[in-house]
């Protein structure tokens, strides 16, 4: 300080700060060789404390409201100097207004996974980010144990410290909840209030409370996430062989639908597929049922003295009549990708009727149950007449 700080320290009587930052936690204030003349003006508005600091001891707390600077209203600070220059003289002691609002701006997040054993998904990692608030309960701590000479202590030096003992914490609290994964939504509330009390306790030596805390998400690794995600569409999706019937008919609908040569050659196609499998269920035979045994002798009949029975030559067991044709043989079911999606079941003639519409040639990838990988059509020995009365593609003219 200068020639004029000096000069203007000697005028001024009024000890106040109006905090503009909104995120400085304590602040001391100005003043040259730390003289505060007697009978100087103390303000102290809501949401501050003042705490006079003499040599690094604190001498005296106000609370909010506004003071003159006298010996009766400051005992202690006035046991320590007084004596030694008059209560006349001025004291040499710092002022340290400290912020007791609540500051709410802090935010935490888990840098690494944190592991955690899960009834339903075994061992897990997980993530998690909020925020939090922070207050000032005990001015006096805060700056013996944080603090210290500090001009202007803020929020950015206490944050990362804050931020990893909630890490610290947050593991823990997550086990002793024995909440399964999929239910820590519901208990993010009530976790957090765990952790804020859990918090608070520990930072009681710093003067400092956390009065909110807050989980905003907990989050597993996105390879989890979509496993899960599959499985819930697999829910929703109910049975699959009915799913898949329901697919098939709506591919039918749209191909009866689709006007032009193509449309009609794929409904043909799939119509004969439907009119086949139609036909094996009707010429299935019927079983006949039995006719009930009788009992031999039947009841009620007089009862005889047995007498040699008198032999005949065996007859000849009449031959069985057929009861029809058998069933015809059942035949081969192929898919086909048309279009960039997969259409069918297809049996031979439905393939050739698609062949003729020109929506199946040699290139086109088929399958069929007992078949490991989609094939071209052409390269399959047994589809080999479907394309008899197609011309191959033209070779490349020179």
């Amino acid at each position: 300080m200068g020639l004029w700080d000096k000069v203007k320290g000697e005028f001024i009587d009024i000890i106040e700060w109006l905090d503009d930052s909104r995120d400085t936690i304590v602040w001391r204030f100005p003043r040259y060789q730390n003289e505060i003349k007697m009978g100087a003006k103390l303000v102290v508005r809501e949401s501050q404390v003042a705490v006079f600091v003499n040599e690094g001891q604190v001498a005296d707390v106000f609370v909010p409201g506004t003071y003159t600077l006298q010996t009766q209203n400051m005992p202690i600070l006035s046991t320590l100097k007084g004596w030694k220059y008059g209560f006349d003289s001025p004291w040499k002691a710092e002022v340290y207004y400290v912020n007791t609002r609540q500051f709410t701006d802090f935010k935490w997040g888990t840098q690494n996974p944190v592991m955690m054993r899960d009834a339903e998904f075994g061992m897990v990692r997980i993530r998690a980010f909020g925020a939090y608030s922070l207050r000032v309960v005990h001015p006096e701590n805060l700056l013996k144990q944080l603090v210290g000479t500090d001009p202007q202590f803020r929020t950015e030096e206490v944050s990362e410290f804050l931020r990893q003992l909630i890490v610290g914490h947050l593991g823990p609290a997550l086990a002793a909840a024995q909440v399964p994964v999929l239910d820590l939504v519901g208990q993010q509330l009530m976790i957090g209030q765990k952790l804020a009390g859990v918090l608070s306790q520990e930072l009681a030596e710093y003067g400092i409370q956390i009065p909110k805390f807050i989980i905003e998400n907990i989050s597993l690794p996105p390879e989890v996430e979509e496993a899960i995600d599959k499985r819930t569409s697999m829910g929703a999706l109910g049975n699959l062989d009915q799913y898949t019937k329901f697919q098939a008919a709506n591919a039918m609908e749209a191909a009866a639908n689709n006007q032009g040569g193509a449309g009609e050659g794929f409904g043909l196609g799939l119509g004969m597929a439907a009119a086949q499998q139609v036909a094996n269920t009707l010429n299935r035979p019927q079983q006949q049922p039995y006719p009930p045994q009788q009992q031999y002798p039947p009841q009620g009949a007089p009862q005889y003295a047995p007498q040699a029975a008198p032999q005949y030559a065996p007859q000849a067991a009449a031959p069985p009549q057929p009861a029809g044709p058998p069933p015809l043989p059942q035949q081969d079911q192929w898919f086909a990708a048309i279009n960039g999606a997969q259409a069918g079941p297809f049996d031979a003639a439905g393939l050739g009727a698609a062949v003729q519409a020109g929506q199946i040639n040699r290139d086109t990838l088929v399958w069929k149950n007992g078949m490991a990988n989609w094939t071209a059509a052409g390269q399959l020995p047994e589809l080999g007449g479907i394309f008899a009365a197609v011309p191959p593609p033209l070779p490349p003219m020179g």
